[in-house]
């Protein structure tokens, strides 16, 4: 029997997949993805954001990894955790864990390319505490 897909829209059988239709997951049981999903951090991400001005706090410094960066990042923002909640679940909602960066440098502070003593001290900064490191 020929139907009308609510996925892509044409027309076709209706046992067959089209590949639009969206797959189950399951329950998502990982810490890390449930704690993402919770008030506290989304509340939580926009006070950081807030604190840091909507600004990625690398591309402000101006702390370079190519010549073809723009100087201040207002898009594509995220907040990271400088130590992942791997790594500290408890400090999930630090502010001395946590900046704001643009998609660029989350993937290098990521990768290990702008290293971790970086991100504490420009956490730091933005805490309005004196770096101890």
């Amino acid at each position: 029997m020929l139907k009308s897909c609510k996925y892509c829209g044409k027309i076709h059988d209706s046992k067959y997949d089209c590949g639009m239709k969206p797959r189950y997951r399951g329950k998502v049981n990982n810490k890390k993805e449930l704690f993402r999903k919770t008030k506290a951090w989304t509340v939580r991400s926009i006070e950081i954001r807030d604190r840091d001005h909507n600004l990625c706090q690398v591309c402000k410094r101006n702390i370079r990894m190519t010549d073809d960066m723009r100087q201040y990042e207002y898009d594509n923002l995220s907040v990271h955790h400088i130590y992942s909640l791997q790594e500290d679940f408890d400090k999930r909602l630090d502010g001395l864990n946590l900046i704001t960066v643009c998609s660029y440098h989350h993937e290098l502070c990521e990768n290990g390319r702008i290293d971790r003593r970086t991100q504490l001290k420009i956490a730091s900064e933005q805490e309005g505490i004196p770096p101890t490191i």
